[in-house]
């Protein structure tokens, strides 16, 4: 392994989570003794990092996706760890430039590939036994479990923070950093990919409304700070795709699974309107969505995150037992 590449697939010396988790209420963090186990899994050369809570004799999987703001981490501490505590299967993965994953340097990362990879990890899944999976997936990662889905076609069910089509103009106009941004950033990516520099990074705080993934400040300036989440910088041919994306089965069709929107109270990133252009045409799979009272984009509040685990519990548990009936 080249030097340069030595560094991630562990999040032991890092930091930042560290810091990010001491907003969260007392009971979310993490603990030697509820450390997940850190696990890599091979996908196109890419070392994608697991956050992985294995139990053979739990009665379903679930896979948890970040968004562009967040990494995997941080999806371990607000609900990976209180579902394992419940007896699930729980693994969060670390997308390709996201968090702890060492990227491939032969490959530009797309939001296609966050697609792939998430599909092939299902299989991986279901290679190692054919329990029920369930898909979480907060902000960005969200639409994911949707694009996953419908790709997969294998899931039991799909939970969103937010289902977000940026194929959408309102979606744009509101989820971008300014009306600049909303109306001429998807073709600024797509022309600098025709010009030969889809391989540029740019800070997602500059183009997206970043300075609204929490409400309490100074978690905030934290997460900011974190250059594996928010503070992290992506290429101009992830973001033209990511704005442009078209799943395998548009909404109107989706009939995999039941869908669950947990929705913050609080979210000034994106609003519920948003994710209802995709679930009010959504009609041949149950939709069900709840309030996450007084939660943030990426919530750390305690009345949001007990919302967010009691709702996720009682979707999973209905959803296998209509299965069983």
């Amino acid at each position: 392994m080249r030097k340069k590449q030595t560094a991630g697939l562990s999040y032991q010396k890092q930091n930042s989570w560290k810091e990010i988790q001491s907003f969260l209420p007392q009971e979310y963090r993490l603990t030697d003794a509820t450390m997940p186990k850190e696990e890599c899994w091979d996908w196109k050369g890419n070392q994608i990092h697991l956050d992985a809570y294995r139990n053979p004799n739990a009665k379903a999987k679930i896979i948890l996706f970040h968004g562009v703001g967040t990494n995997g981490r941080q999806m371990t501490t607000i609900i990976g760890r209180p579902l394992a505590d419940d007896g699930f299967e729980v693994i969060a993965l670390d997308m390709p430039i996201y968090g702890e994953t060492i990227v491939n340097r032969n490959m530009t990362i797309t939001f296609s590939d966050w697609v792939e990879c998430g599909c092939a990890y299902v299989n991986y899944e279901l290679s190692r036994d054919n329990r029920p999976i369930f898909l979480y997936g907060l902000s960005a990662g969200g639409i994911e479990t949707y694009f996953v889905a419908a790709k997969n076609k294998k899931i039991k069910g799909i939970i969103g923070m937010t289902f977000l089509d940026q194929r959408e103009k309102a979606v744009r106009m509101t989820t971008t950093k300014n009306w600049f941004w909303g109306a001429f950033g998807t073709g600024l990516a797509a022309m600098s990919c025709h010009l030969g520099l889809s391989k540029f990074k740019m800070k997602m705080s500059i183009c997206s409304k970043m300075n609204t993934l929490c409400n309490n400040e100074n978690a905030l300036r934290t997460m900011l700070k974190d250059k594996t989440s928010a503070g992290n910088k992506v290429n101009m041919k992830f973001l033209a795709d990511y704005m442009t994306y078209t799943p395998e089965i548009e909404p109107e069709d989706f009939d995999v699974c039941p869908i669950l929107l947990t929705q913050p109270e609080n979210d000034r990133w994106t609003p519920e309107f948003l994710s209802d252009i995709v679930l009010d045409k959504t009609k041949k799979v149950p939709v069900k969505k709840v309030k996450l009272k007084n939660g943030s984009h990426y919530p750390i509040e305690a009345e949001a995150l007990e919302d967010l685990h009691q709702s996720i519990l009682e979707f999973i548990n209905e959803t296998l037992n209509e299965a069983l009936s």
